[in-house]
């Protein structure tokens, strides 16, 4: 239960941080006769609501190509980068949208990415997503997937993140987090038990700016397990996968 509360102490954190970090974004003014906003970043997403020329919109997030805006009615939908581009500045120029730079990998504020490797013998495939609270750092979450040959299990954890160099191309980092841990023996196994143990640990990894806004991350963590049995387990994971942030 006090992993429990930790988890939820940790997260309450890092959901606060996110708020505090959120600002108002640039205005544009739609120059077009209509500017169409769509239910998500896709054109396969339904066009639900259109906002006529002369109406400003405040332009809230990026994701590659798409942009979430909120007119000043408060309707908020998905807009092509094509149409954006169309818009006209707070000085009537036309909205210039630059491609993602490596300056910008220092300034993200969310990323999200999937990493595979091994968790002691066991093959692990995990998801996570950050949240940068400034340039030097972070609060991530992730749940992974352990594939064992005698058990199954999932795993979720919170750490903090320490990025001492967030300007190089390559970037190293330092991990400091906790979790919980449930895992599911094969049936077939007499003697094998499930499981749900708190999990602490410390790691270090890099990020790697590839282009845009893909970045290439590996890390190694050492995890201790705190078992009922007071028989604390030390394990050793590396992983390597994509991520991008925006």
């Amino acid at each position: 239960m006090q992993a429990y509360a930790l988890l939820f102490i940790l997260l309450q954190c890092l959901l606060t941080g996110s708020a505090l970090g959120a600002q108002a974004g640039p205005r544009v003014q739609v120059a077009d006769a209509y500017l169409e906003l769509r239910t998500g970043p896709g054109r396969s997403y339904p066009i639900y609501y259109v906002v006529e020329r002369g109406e400003w919109i405040e332009i809230l997030k990026r994701r590659t190509d798409w942009f979430k805006v909120r007119d000043a009615k408060g309707k908020e939908g998905w807009v092509r980068r094509a149409e954006m581009e169309q818009t006209l500045t707070e000085q009537g120029g036309k909205t210039d949208f630059k491609e993602a730079v490596l300056s910008d990998f220092s300034r993200r504020r969310w990323e999200m990415g999937i990493m595979g490797g091994d968790f002691s013998g066991s093959n692990v495939i995990s998801l996570y997503g950050a949240f940068a609270f400034n340039a030097g750092l972070a609060g991530e979450i992730s749940v992974s997937q352990l594939f064992g040959e005698f058990s199954d299990s999932l795993m979720g954890n919170i750490d903090l993140v320490a990025q001492p160099f967030p300007m190089w191309r390559v970037s190293p980092f330092f991990a400091l987090g906790t979790g919980i841990i449930d895992t599911n023996a094969r049936k077939t196994l007499v003697k094998s038990r499930d499981s749900t143990d708190q999990v602490s640990h410390v790691g270090v990894g890099a990020r790697a700016y590839l282009t845009r806004r893909f970045i290439l991350r590996a890390e190694y963590r050492n995890y201790v397990i705190f078992t009922s049995k007071d028989d604390n387990k030390e394990i050793n994971e590396w992983k390597a996968g994509f991520a991008f942030f925006f």
